[in-house]
């Protein structure tokens, strides 16, 4: 696996660039090192998360906003104060039913997001 090293110690929002990474979803990556890393990403309302999969362990948190998350088999509507985990390799996606923000943590890195 290719390495990225790190980011700084210390990040400052306001100094990190936003990647529209969608129609009304942009990401703003934020901490990471090989085997971490943290990503800020925002939906304006019926932004999408399409449906995908990858081999990374995911945890989210609902800053704001209201989401139609599904993980697998199963939907939940989920808001600011709620969390959800993501297996590797599960299919998942949401919906922004009012617009929010969430903060995902991947391990390892997420190689894609880096280039």
């Amino acid at each position: 696996m290719k390495s990225f090293g790190s980011s700084k110690e210390f990040i400052k929002g306001d100094e990190i660039q936003w990647e529209t990474v969608g129609e009304g979803v942009k990401r703003q990556i934020m901490g990471y090192d090989d085997k971490l890393m943290l990503v800020n990403v925002e939906f304006d309302k019926g932004g999408i998360g399409v449906m995908h999969k990858h081999y990374h362990s995911q945890v989210t948190y609902v800053v704001s906003g209201e989401f139609k998350v599904t993980i697998g088999d199963e939907t939940k509507i989920l808001k600011g104060g709620d969390s959800f985990y993501i297996p590797p390799n599960v299919m998942h996606g949401a919906v922004c039913l009012e617009s929010g923000f969430l903060i995902d943590t991947f391990s390892p890195i997420r190689e894609d997001f880096m280039e």
